[in-house]
């Protein structure tokens, strides 16, 4: 049987070691499936996912130039749906490439808040305070690089 790149297969776990699984494969062939490509969640030990004997379903991700065949269960399977409540607590994301201050509504997915966003205070007072307080922290990185600047080129001999 010939394997290609993009192909679903059953497959068994032959061994398992700290960074993945080895999976018999149809045809007498193996192969590897990394550690990183086993679930959709942070897999921190193979051994929690995965046993020795254990069927699996995996897809062809890459076979290099010496013939490995490297695999994925994780996409091989779909992703677990989202809890309904996921990301209500975060605050929605400005987008300042367009000048708006309000939420950033992108056409390409990402994170949208539906309800309406908390009025931003905007006020001339605010700009200028916070305007100071950048210029001031400015100000002093500016003046502790250009004294460490001094202090290496004394120290180096050069002025």
């Amino acid at each position: 049987m010939e394997i290609s790149v993009g192909a679903v297969l059953e497959g068994t776990i032959k061994s398992i070691t700290k960074f993945g699984a080895f999976v018999a494969l149809p045809g007498g062939r193996s192969g590897l499936v990394h550690i990183s490509e086993i679930a959709h969640s942070y897999v921190a030990n193979v051994s929690d996912f995965l046993s020795e004997g254990q069927s699996v379903k995996v897809k062809v991700v890459g076979i290099d130039d010496a013939g490995r065949i490297n695999l994925s269960i994780k996409k091989a399977t779909p992703p677990p749906p989202r809890p309904q409540n996921a990301g209500r607590d975060r605050q929605p994301r400005s987008d300042f490439r367009n000048g708006s201050r309000g939420p950033a509504h992108h056409s390409g997915g990402g994170f949208h808040h539906s309800r309406a966003a908390a009025p931003q205070p905007a006020g001339p007072a605010d700009f200028e305070a916070r305007l100071k307080q950048f210029m001031q922290a400015s100000d002093s990185r500016l003046s502790d690089l250009k004294m460490n600047e001094k202090r290496s080129s004394r120290r180096s001999g050069h002025r």
